[in-house]
């Protein structure tokens, strides 16, 4: 990965994740800077991670090549607006890692046709097991498009999309989906208690069977997902009826019409901002 001097304005979650990657991958730590109102949150990057920390989103900006926007949709306008104000934007790179906010928006927000990649993460980034979709229009760099999938690779897999509407199908796949997995496992294990075990070794049971079940996915790329469902499901078995039932009563029409809600709102997000 290239080392420039990078600035993270948000101190965040998914900022302590990207950093975290990037310092255990060799990045020096003296080329990157953390800016954020709140002391704690800097102190405990700087305590972990030796990088330089700031109050002054001016200053992390003017010494960067790199700036990633880690705030908050709500607030991204104000501090777009006040570096647009008080800094010189250009030959940087800005990568956003905020919800719903189109790349042309963002550039209206600080001010100029600046290169700026967005960038639609989810929440397993902080294990390092996240899937990232980023999207540049075609002006960007090839360099600066290395660079900013690079730095997303540092917390898990990445997919660049070449239309920008197909970050929402991202979103409906990737950014929301964890959370349809976490359902069905809460079903999963408030059913097994049914069946007369305790809460803890329920959900003992059914997240290391989904923690199996995802590993041989990645564990075996060459075979369909419906090949490897077909290998655990003998015919009259106990496991072909609990499949047939989830056919019977629709969950794959359940799951589109799930995604597809995930899109519309997504549609809906971008034009808030």
């Amino acid at each position: 990965m290239q080392h420039r001097n990078i600035a993270f304005i948000g101190a965040g979650n998914m900022t302590k994740s990207i950093i975290s990657g990037m310092v255990s991958s060799g990045y020096p730590s003296d080329r990157i800077t953390a800016s954020n109102p709140s002391r704690p949150k800097l102190d405990d990057l700087q305590q972990h991670f030796g990088i330089n920390i700031t109050h002054d989103n001016h200053a992390a900006v003017n010494d960067a090549e790199v700036v990633v926007l880690a705030v908050k949709p709500q607030l991204m306008e104000q501090v777009c607006q006040d570096l647009a104000k008080h800094c010189d934007l250009s030959g940087k790179l800005f990568v956003s890692i905020a919800a719903g906010i189109p790349h042309k928006r963002l550039q209206q927000m600080l001010g100029g046709e600046y290169d700026v990649v967005r960038t639609m993460p989810n929440t397993p980034s902080a294990l390092g097991k996240g899937m990232t979709g980023l999207y540049a229009d075609a002006s960007l760099d090839a360099q600066d498009k290395t660079y900013a999938g690079d730095l997303m690779g540092q917390v898990g897999d990445i997919v660049w999309v070449e239309d920008e509407a197909q970050i929402n199908g991202v979103i409906a796949a990737a950014g929301s989906s964890p959370a349809y997995f976490f359902l069905f496992l809460q079903a999963m294990q408030e059913f097994t208690m049914t069946q007369g075990f305790d809460k803890d070794t329920a959900r003992r049971m059914v997240q290391q069977a989904m923690l199996g079940s995802a590993e041989m996915v990645c564990h075996n790329p060459d075979l369909e997902l419906s090949e490897l469902r077909a290998q655990v499901t003998s015919k009259g078995g106990t496991t072909a009826q609990a499949v047939e039932h989830f056919q019977k009563n629709g969950l794959d029409k359940l799951v589109a019409g799930a995604m597809a809600a995930a899109i519309a709102r997504a549609e809906e997000m971008s034009d808030l901002f």
